[in-house]
């Protein structure tokens, strides 16, 4: 043998030695031939791949070409590096229509393809055979049957022209704020498919029974006052929808409560249904955590001297302002039958506020569930006005939390009091004031579970609001530096 390890060929002529190497040079190109059909057939179905949506396409191969362009072994190897570094697929050999037909893609030399020598010795076919065992790696494991589409989204070419669908924060602050802005008091809308009552038909509409509810939409779009919005249905004329916002000095400011109402088959000689948006919370003795709505203009509580329905004079509109008016209120212990007797009693004012904290707690959990599930066609208002007050609220729970009435007016900034009194006398007796209302605002009865669950909801709140695009950077500085010194 020679210094390479080559058997020493004595007693052999040159020639035969040329004849050999000419017999090993071309079995060598005769594999280089192989090579090139199946990295043909691979380049076919790349071609096709982004027509047909960035999926490919399985078709009717043998199961020979199948391992040949996945770099796999068959009958006829095609060189022993494809299947030492091609990984094997694992599970049954896929079934293919015609196996014992091959199909492959050649370039004709006569027309200016590439023949054998083009692919000798060339870049292109070191790059070619990389990308071959990438695509083949990217589909091992996968078993797909004649005619399935697999989705190769990385085949795609990414949009570059197309506008990017990401918005900022002041876009997304500047788009709630216009849709809140344009939110209208009434308006109609399609259907409402989370509505109470959508499941419960009334039949086949009356003509008297539409033109009675044409009216009442005509008085809801011209007299709503104000913290009342509502939408009606166009496809179903007995529903519509109701939200009120708390007013301010009652344990409801800043809440919003939703109400859905029906207009039953024999309206108007009967009056409306209505069902309270509760979320399990019982905020008021008139509204219980089951929906209910206890009014006597409703004929769901009946009193001595309290409002009938009167089916020619009585109104939607009127129900609504019954329910802001009378339920909604400053002291809502007292709407419970009975208890208005201790209203002027030292034990009826202290239940009174004890009830409030509790009401507004209840109010607080009612934010956070309508923050989460917003009702249809309303959650640019819930978006807006969480908001717009969401700062407001923040204060209150503050607020109360030092141990003030729930209800009472609450500063809006630290300097309030600097702004309303900039000249001498003004701000003295402007500073004298406020401690006086302060202390009268002090609540000397309160239970001791509220300002612990206060604290809660406070966080809960925060977060939404924050969400939400609230000016809530005082709380979350203030609670930033409460951690720091904690730690």
């Amino acid at each position: 043998m020679d210094a390479a390890g080559h058997p020493h060929m004595q007693g052999s002529s040159s020639s035969c030695r040329a004849s050999d190497f000419s017999a090993a040079l071309d079995a060598e190109q005769q594999q280089k031939r192989q090579r090139c059909q199946s990295r043909s057939f691979c380049l076919v179905i790349c071609a096709i791949t982004p027509q047909s949506g960035g999926a490919i396409v399985w078709c009717g191969v043998s199961r020979a070409a199948l391992r040949i362009w996945r770099g796999g072994s068959s009958n006829n190897q095609v060189g022993p590096s494809m299947e030492n570094n091609s990984p094997q697929p694992s599970g049954p050999e896929p079934k293919f229509e015609n196996e014992d037909e091959d199909y492959y893609y050649d370039y004709d030399e006569d027309d200016g393809g590439y023949g054998d020598d083009d692919y000798e010795g060339s870049d292109y076919e070191l790059d070619t055979a990389d990308f071959n065992q990438q695509l083949a790696d990217k589909f091992d494991g996968l078993d797909l049957p004649p005619g399935v589409e697999a989705t190769v989204p990385w085949l795609l070419k990414p949009p570059t022209d197309e506008p990017s669908k990401f918005k900022s924060m002041k876009e997304l602050d500047d788009e709630i704020a216009k849709k809140y802005n344009f939110f209208k008091q009434f308006d109609t809308v399609e259907d409402f498919s989370d509505h109470h009552y959508d499941k419960k038909s009334v039949g086949k509409p009356r003509k008297e029974w539409v033109k009675r509810i044409q009216h009442d939409w005509s008085l809801l779009e011209k007299d709503l006052p104000a913290l009342i919005y509502v939408r009606v249905s166009e496809n179903r004329m007995d529903l519509l929808r109701a939200v009120m916002i708390g007013p301010q000095g009652t344990p409801y400011h800043d809440g919003l409560f939703f109400f859905d109402a029906q207009f039953p088959a024999s309206y108007p000689a009967t009056p409306p249904v209505v069902y309270y948006h509760s979320g399990g919370l019982r905020m008021n003795p008139n509204l219980y955590n089951c929906g209910k709505v206890c009014l006597s203009l409703l004929g769901t509580w009946h009193g001595t001297s309290c409002e009938k329905w009167n089916a020619a004079q009585s109104t939607m509109l009127q129900v609504l302002i019954s329910i802001q008016a009378l339920v909604l209120n400053e002291k809502p212990y007292f709407n419970e039958p009975g208890y208005e007797r201790t209203a002027n009693t030292t034990d009826g004012q202290r239940r009174a506020l004890e009830y409030n904290d509790r009401v507004f707690q209840d109010s607080c959990r009612t934010m956070l569930y309508s923050l989460r599930r917003p009702p249809q066609h309303f959650e640019d208002l819930v978006a807006g006005h969480f908001r717009e007050r969401g700062r407001a609220i923040l204060s209150a729970c503050k607020y109360y939390m030092e141990g003030y009435k729930v209800g009472s007016r609450v500063p809006e900034d630290e300097d309030e009091c600097k702004e309303d009194c900039k000249n001498g006398e003004g701000a003295s007796s402007s500073s004298a004031a406020k401690p006086q209302q302060n202390k009268s605002a002090l609540q000397t009865y309160r239970g001791p579970s509220f300002k612990t669950n206060l604290e809660v909801l406070f966080e809960e709140l925060l977060m939404e609001f924050n969400v939400k695009g609230a000016d809530t950077a005082k709380f979350r500085a203030e609670k930033l530096k409460n951690q720091q010194a904690a730690a």
